[in-house]
């Protein structure tokens, strides 16, 4: 048996590993459960709609948005966001592990008729080209994500989002879904029970290097309207400033 662990990037991998049924969620070791989750298009899941975040068009109406430029969108799934970015003047950048939801994601972009660059990856494993966008989105993804691996996820936005450019975040709200679980007690079960509920002022603690511009519960929308809103989910909005000083990386 090697000693193997001599980076920061081994130990988030030592434990990623203590999530053995679940870290296929954030990890490139494969996208089996994600595959199964998207592989029944008509279920009743909310987010499965055709509909971007109610947030997001909010934001881009009362112009705290930047107007055009590239946009990255982390755990984008059948791509319902990416693709009102790319409608908006955005050059998209789209990344899921799921090779199921991109697929979906494509045949919509197609009926939509704009382009976006759908990557299947994991949002921890993309290249340097992967820099300098004007918007950083993520509807979802990040509270389902262990809690080592917000360091990762700093460092993502960090390398992605350049000076001035806009961080965009929906997730689970404490109180209203997902687990008010202790950290540590995440380690001891080894599974994270669907995802992480968060409080305003963890968010406000985890993102304290950027500047607030709002962060509110969503507005909730029927499955009747043409946006997406759920209240039990937390929608925020960041601008990394030019002075900002990045952490320690790895």
């Amino acid at each position: 048996m090697e000693r193997h662990v001599s980076s920061i990037e081994d130990v988030f991998a030592l434990m990623d590993d203590l999530f053995a049924e679940e870290a296929d969620r954030w990890t490139a070791k494969g996208a089996g459960w994600w595959d199964r989750f998207y592989e029944d298009r008509d279920r009743g899941v909310p987010f499965f709609r055709d509909a971007p975040d109610e947030s997001l068009i909010a934001w881009h109406g009362a112009g705290l948005l930047p107007t055009g430029g590239r946009a990255l969108d982390l755990g984008c799934g059948p791509g319902r966001n990416a693709i009102w970015l790319a409608q908006h003047g955005f050059t998209v950048d789209a990344v899921d592990l799921s090779p199921a939801a991109l697929v979906w994601g494509r045949e919509r972009a197609e009926v939509a008729g704009v382009d976006v660059r759908f990557v299947e990856a994991s949002i921890f494993e993309l290249g340097p080209d992967f820099a300098d966008y004007d918007l950083v989105y993520d509807s979802g993804c990040f509270h389902h994500l262990p809690p080592h691996r917000r360091v990762s996820y700093r460092w993502l936005l960090e390398r992605a989002l350049k000076p001035g450019g806009a961080f965009g975040l929906v997730c689970f709200a404490w109180d209203a879904m997902g687990a008010q679980t202790p950290d540590a007690d995440f380690y001891r079960e080894g599974r994270l029970s669907g995802g992480v509920a968060y409080r305003d002022a963890d968010l406000r603690r985890l993102f304290d290097w950027l500047a607030e511009i709002e962060l509110r519960r969503m507005e909730p929308h029927g499955a009747e309207s043409p946006l997406f809103g759920e209240d039990f989910l937390w929608a925020g909005l960041f601008r990394r400033l030019s002075s900002t000083v990045p952490a320690a990386t790895s």
